[in-house]
């Protein structure tokens, strides 16, 4: 493990660290104390661990937080030559708590971090104890088509323009000020890490429901939704009620990104629940 990379953080005293995985290097950060309960929480594609910092502070008085750049994003590693399946991503993401000696936690995964947090509860289900989706649509059939925002791989990164365009149904409203930073993600990947992670989303969406996936797992889950996404119908959260003892919780005058519009909101649901899971 190597020590800080100098990027700047959101939260004082937050650990940064890469993590030489077998086939790749994975960027970690970690706040909170080391011997409090551990939750994992996982960005959505085009994203990185900064989409949480808003969240962290709330959480690190009763947790370890620990936050992951999935291969493709972030600090993380972007190879042309690796595997972007939501497995491998998952396994990477187990691997990286057992560097850091973790023997249990509370996932969390946004967007289609919460694809990769289901497939990581499937791989090791003795690693994690319960999981929280936000804003993860159960089915394909729950997303929101919109136009179509074509990119050139040849003129990759996309303008400004493109990315706005982009990110803006990941938040409630049309003329919500996207942070500057969360554009900077998106730059910062190449045109394979950004077209092979969306494609691995939906391949493992395709080939079965995430209710069906989680519902003979049987654990404690909690599914956090804005109700005003503009990318996946809130209505559909209903469907993860297939799952035994699943809470669907959601949140009106919010998007697809609650976590960055109105965190302590969303962290009094993720508090409330991991007090109840894990005592």
């Amino acid at each position: 493990m190597t020590v800080s990379d100098g990027r700047p953080y959101a939260n004082d005293g937050a650990e940064s660290s890469t993590l030489s995985l077998d086939d790749c290097d994975i960027h970690v950060c970690q706040d909170g104390p080391r011997d409090a309960p551990a939750l994992l929480l996982i960005h959505g594609s085009a994203s990185s661990t900064r989409s949480w910092d808003p969240m962290v502070p709330l959480l690190t008085g009763s947790h370890r937080v620990i936050r992951i750049d999935l291969l493709g994003h972030g600090l993380s590693a972007k190879p042309a030559d690796r595997g972007y399946a939501i497995p491998d991503q998952a396994r990477r993401a187990g691997a990286a708590l057992d560097r850091l000696g973790v023997e249990h936690a509370v996932v969390v995964g946004h967007s289609s971090g919460g694809v990769v947090a289901t497939a990581l509860a499937e791989q090791r289900p003795d690693l994690v104890t319960a999981l929280v989706l936000v804003n993860t649509g159960p089915s394909l059939d729950a997303f929101i088509a919109s136009e179509p925002v074509t990119i050139d791989p040849s003129r990759w990164p996309p303008t400004d323009e493109r990315l706005r365009r982009f990110a803006s149904t990941g938040f409630s409203r049309a003329g919500y000020r996207i942070p500057e930073e969360l554009l900077d993600e998106v730059r910062g990947m190449t045109y394979h890490t950004f077209t092979e992670t969306m494609r691995a989303t939906r391949s493992y969406m395709e080939q079965r429901a995430l209710p069906d996936r989680l519902a003979v797992l049987g654990k404690p889950l909690l599914v956090i939704f804005g109700e005003d996404d503009r990318r996946w119908r809130s209505s559909s959260a209903s469907g993860y009620d297939v799952v035994p003892g699943a809470k669907v919780e959601l949140l009106p005058g919010l998007g697809h990104s609650p976590l960055i519009e109105d965190p302590p909101r969303t962290a009094a649901s993720l508090l409330a629940f991991t007090v109840r899971v894990t005592g």
